[in-house]
């Protein structure tokens, strides 16, 4: 690995594993470090450090100098090369377009618990999973964690089929007959709005968005690039009773769209939208912040569509990711999802949050993931032909 900063270039740090953890970085150092004029220097213990954003220059400058005593020989004894790298069968890649609080530690405790290092790259969930059909000659991920299921069952092509090993404890409505994804977690999608500016009689519905005084002020994420928009919008087609509801929706928007799911929630809670369509727990996320949204459950319909992993195929390390898999969906991990993430377990011996209305209580749309699926760039194409972004 080549590493540089303002202190000058270290050669061949063949023993430091690093990998990005989206805005952190987390640099393990064990065993020796070999000097550009070819000396290696032991480090008497293993150091874990971890770089918060915040403090990252400051750290980094820290480490680098550490590094740099030792390979001046400062720090330790001259002794043979020894190799740290985990060999292939204690290594994981997992590519994921989870945030970075909801990656994070479940990938830390599953490295505590099994010994395997884990890789993580992350992007949007379409941007991933295009990277991955680019790679099917070569695959380079083991693992995508993340995404709405019927975005993974669109490219079912680039996965293999694997049942979890706690399958029959996953509730009813969330598992892949195939098993071509693992489900995650359960995600209503919900309506916002600005609590100072909007009175909440006013949003109640989707028929409600296309009120005249919402006009324009909606606040709705591109769904060629938001799998949760594309969610919504399968949800409004149930909801309304076909697709051509899209037109009244479409003139709803009166061309607006946002182009991240996070852009919903800033929008709304700074005013410049006065409604949003967005995911529970994104909402939920932002609510105990302070700012000035609330959430409701559309009462002409709504879908509840779980997130999900997948299997690679030609997966370089497979039996490691199916450990992860199963990870995923174990109690301990199910039990975070909801205790931390805002989000519901798919898991049925998971108590759900006793603040959240029962999915029983919800209007619950019969949402059709492998049609949404098989569906998926038509309705795309429709609805951008709607918005004028396309010729007829």
């Amino acid at each position: 690995m080549h590493y540089s900063d303002n202190f000058g270039k270290i050669d061949e740090i063949s023993s430091v594993m690093c990998y990005n953890l989206g805005n952190s970085m987390d640099l393990k150092l064990q065993g020796q470090i070999a000097s550009p004029g070819g000396k290696v220097f032991r480090i008497p213990f293993p150091a874990t450090m971890f770089l918060k954003t915040e403090t990252y220059c400051m750290k980094k400058r820290f480490l680098l100098l550490f590094l740099l005593l030792l390979l001046t020989g400062c720090g330790g004894t001259q002794t043979a090369p020894l190799s740290c790298t985990p060999p292939e069968s204690q290594r994981l890649v997992v590519y994921t377009s989870h945030k970075e609080e909801v990656y994070t530690p479940i990938i830390r405790e599953f490295e505590e618990r099994t010994g395997i290092w884990v890789e993580v790259v992350t992007g949007g969930t379409n941007e991933l999973l295009q990277q991955i059909e680019k790679e099917q000659d070569a695959p380079r991920a083991d693992v995508m964690f993340g995404g709405g299921v019927e975005s993974l069952e669109s490219y079912r092509d680039c996965f293999t089929p694997y049942i979890c090993r706690e399958a029959d404890r996953i509730r009813e409505g969330f598992q892949s007959q195939c098993g071509y994804w693992t489900p995650f977690s359960a995600l209503p999608v919900v309506l916002i709005y600005n609590t100072k500016l909007v009175r909440a009689e006013s949003v109640t519905s989707w028929v409600d968005l296309e009120k005249p005084a919402f006009r324009g002020t909606i606040a709705f994420a591109d769904p060629q690039i938001s799998g949760p928009s594309y969610t919504a919008l399968v949800t409004r087609i149930l909801a309304g009773g076909g697709e051509d509801c899209l037109a009244g929706f479409r003139s709803a928007l009166e061309g607006r769209q946002s182009d991240s799911s996070g852009a919903v929630l800033s929008d709304v809670a700074r005013g410049s939208a006065l409604v949003g369509i967005t995911l529970e727990e994104t909402a939920l996320q932002h609510i105990p912040a302070g700012e000035d949204i609330a959430l409701v459950y559309p009462a002409d319909g709504t879908a509840c569509v779980p997130d999900g992993s997948a299997l690679v195929k030609g997966a370089p390390h497979e039996e490691n990711a199916r450990r992860f898999l199963d990870f995923t969906v174990s109690r301990d991990v199910q039990s975070l999802v909801g205790r931390r993430f805002c989000r519901r377990a798919v898991r049925g011996d998971i108590p759900a949050d006793p603040s959240l209305p029962p999915l029983g209580t919800l209007n619950l749309v019969d949402y059709d993931v492998e049609w949404a699926s098989k569906n998926r760039d038509r309705l795309l194409s429709d609805w951008a032909f709607l918005l004028g972004e396309v010729a007829p």
